[in-house]
């Protein structure tokens, strides 16, 4: 049967084999009739001439007898279907262009769905690749399935029509696609600039938990998108009369806006104010927030030096982490930090270099040395306490201290000694299949060569 349907040279003849001898067709059949008639109907409309200026489409053989008796076929017996059929027929039913009301789609996608958690990946991304509906894109990133495991083939047809689709998307499904690609640190530009178009046209009307879910792919994949020009003025403006509503949703999309180097000042004198303050320390996330606005006001100082509103109370700053990331614990066994700690080890002595060093304003580098202006590593022995790079351990109670002044401190004997941070970027640094680093990771990097670091790429 598969030879008969294969060889077939027209869309009766297809239909003709598969209806008439039903006896003869298994599941596996069906998705090869589906493939077919695509083939065949492509080939028509290629080579016949158009009618009324219009290229004849599967209308017309969705009207014949034969194709509904081949329709009913599989919707009848598709719950029997062995996963590699459910998935074929759902993957052909899309490539023939039948309509997503039709109900063998409808079917289809309801079969595939109540069995996302038994499909490999191959079955999952074909899946995904055939359903692009509000309510399918829902059910899609919602499976944890999905979420969990990069589906490269579906992203890069979705960054096709997604364009073309996304104005009739949900906030809450545009939330879904949005941490799906943070997660898997997908730098698709036109994935994200799809994002940054919704939100500039609905921005007014979304929650700020919602703004700062769609903003995190940006600062994310360090990524500035084509219309920032008109989203960041945008995102301002909302923030301004939002900021108060949700005031950690607030910070995290100002420290978005931060590690893609925009500065909003009006925003920055609310978050900065007493009112707002007092607002976050009576509120269950008081820690978090602190930690976010400590690192906001030590980037207000060492890179938005035109600023001259309000900054953070002393009173209220504190370290942004006070060790390493959870991402680079969890990957620790996956890292060459283990590898060049021992190279260190060999080459200069333990007594030469620290690791995991936590630096104010909170940033955790993997190693620290100093080195005199002949290139020399010394032991921290001999380089003099006032120009050691303070320990965060140390200095969590003086965090109030200028960053600028702890510059000056480090750096009073420049000429002599000069502190070097070595950076092991691991490929969960970098956007995916790039040498881009993410946000956090770049903005740690230029606040460590603002505070007189020199910085020394692994």
């Amino acid at each position: 049967m598969k030879r008969l349907i294969e060889r077939s040279r027209s869309v009766g003849e297809v239909l003709r084999w598969v209806t008439q001898n039903p006896s003869k067709v298994s599941a596996s059949h069906y998705p090869i009739a589906l493939h077919k008639l695509g083939q065949l109907l492509q080939q028509q409309q290629q080579g016949q001439a158009t009618l009324n200026g219009e290229s004849r489409g599967p209308g017309q053989m969705l009207e014949q007898p034969e194709f509904q008796t081949l329709c009913q076929a599989i919707i009848s017996g598709c719950s029997k279907f062995d996963n590699f059929s459910i998935v074929n027929c759902l993957y052909a039913a899309a490539a023939l262009g039948l309509p997503g009301e039709s109900p063998l789609v409808r079917v289809l996608e309801d079969e595939s769905r109540s069995r996302l958690g038994r499909f490999n990946q191959k079955d999952v991304s074909m899946v995904f690749s055939s359903e692009a509906n509000n309510k399918a894109l829902e059910a899609i990133f919602s499976s944890q399935l999905f979420y969990e495991n990069r589906q490269e083939r579906f992203i890069r047809s979705m960054a096709e029509w997604l364009p073309r689709k996304a104005e009739n998307l949900t906030p809450y499904t545009m939330a879904l696609i949005a941490k799906y690609v943070a997660r898997h640190r997908l730098r698709e530009p036109r994935l994200l600039d799809t994002i940054a178009n919704f939100l500039l046209k609905r921005g007014e009307q979304l929650d700020s938990k919602v703004i700062q879910k769609l903003v995190f792919p940006f600062s994310r994949m360090n990524y500035r998108p084509s219309n920032h020009s008109e989203l960041f003025p945008k995102l301002e403006a909302i923030l301004e009369q939002k900021a108060g509503s949700s005031p950690l949703a607030t910070v995290n999309i100002l420290m978005s806006m931060f590690q893609l180097s925009h500065f909003p000042q009006t925003v920055l004198h609310q978050v900065f104010s007493p009112a707002f303050i007092t607002n976050v320390m009576s509120s269950p996330y008081a820690l978090i927030v602190r930690r976010y606005l400590s690192l906001l006001d030590a980037a207000v100082e060492l890179e938005f030096r035109d600023y001259s509103g309000p900054r953070l109370d002393p009173r209220y700053r504190v370290l942004m982490f006070e060790h390493a990331l959870t991402a680079d614990e969890a990957n620790r066994k996956y890292s060459y930090k283990g590898l060049v700690a021992e190279a260190l080890r060999q080459l200069v002595g333990e007594e030469c270099y620290r690791q995991d060093e936590v630096l104010p304003p909170g940033y955790c580098t993997d190693f620290l040395l100093w080195m005199n202006r002949s290139g020399t590593v010394l032991p921290l022995s001999r380089v003099p306490t006032a120009s050691k790079a303070p320990s965060a351990h140390t200095t969590t109670s003086s965090a109030a201290i200028s960053l600028r002044s702890s510059v000056l401190a480090l750096t009073s004997d420049l000429q002599d000694f000069a502190p070097v941070v070595l950076s092991v970027n691991d490929k969960w640094h970098y956007c995916q299949n790039s040498d881009i680093l993410v946000g956090s990771r770049a903005m740690r990097d230029r606040h460590l060569r603002l505070l007189g670091y020199c910085l020394v790429q692994v």
